[in-house]
């Protein structure tokens, strides 16, 4: 399987007081093409500073992070630019990720028009993703706070697919929305996935949902991975008696 996104010996370390904490400590693991790779763990367990120095969000102390066989960590300008379009993000509160001021569809369309798209196809085209996430085109024209959790996440989903990413990562995506819409927002994922052949990093503390959706689990503990598998049988046989506690909290 083609390696889309490879992580290699990363490490991050955070002061608090001057007291050194170690955030993440030789962190490692791929996504293949296609693939959709769940990383669990409680919250501080070090996946949000993962998915942040992925994204060029945090620098890390030490460590790579390849797309494409390519080093991304000291990307500017263009190269920059070009890298977000492959890699796009969803996170755990998508009204917060939209500017308030303006609607679900100008937020769309934001990342095509700086593409240099012009505005009439950008717009065809937002419509087209609307369409994908299975909302209504009228939501075009609504603002942020004027829809639900699950609506406007959907529209954050289609603003992610916007330029074309081959890598897609959902940090806590669903931990905020109600337990039906939850499901609902698995179930897109899940038929975007196999419908554009996206790769998904899914960043999660829930095991039941990694299990529906994943091909592959890593269980982060304390800034190190410390189990990794196919979800039945890293969930059925856990290994380590941190999962076994993650898996009995939940089943």
């Amino acid at each position: 399987m083609r390696k889309i996104l490879e992580v290699k010996a990363l490490k991050k370390t955070f002061y608090k007081n001057k007291v050194p904490f170690a955030a993440l400590n030789d962190i490692r693991f791929d996504v293949g093409k296609g693939e959709c790779l769940g990383l669990v763990g409680e919250s501080g367990c070090g996946k949000s500073t993962t998915a942040k120095i992925i994204t060029h969000l945090t620098a890390p102390d030490t460590g790579s992070v390849l797309l494409d066989g390519a080093e991304t960590l000291f990307l500017r300008g263009r190269k920059e630019r070009e890298f977000y379009r492959k890699v796009q993000m969803v996170f755990q509160t998508p009204q917060d990720s939209f500017d308030p001021r303006r609607t679900l569809g100008d937020g769309i369309m934001e990342s095509m028009r700086n593409q240099g798209m012009r505005k009439a196809r950008a717009k065809e085209r937002m419509y087209e993703l609307l369409d994908m996430v299975e909302l209504d085109r009228e939501f075009a024209f609504r603002y942020p706070h004027e829809v639900s959790g699950g609506q406007c996440q959907r529209a954050a989903i289609a603003r992610a697919l916007a330029p074309g990413p081959e890598l897609i990562i959902c940090d806590e995506a669903t931990s905020a929305l109600d337990v039906t819409v939850q499901a609902q927002i698995a179930e897109l994922l899940k038929k975007l996935q196999k419908e554009q052949g996206l790769s998904l990093l899914l960043i999660c503390h829930d095991l039941a949902l990694v299990q529906k959706l994943c091909d592959r689990v890593l269980v982060m503990y304390k800034g190190s991975i410390v189990e990794q598998g196919v979800p039945d049988e890293v969930i059925m046989h856990p290994k380590e008696a941190y999962t076994k506690m993650l898996v009995d909290a939940v089943f």
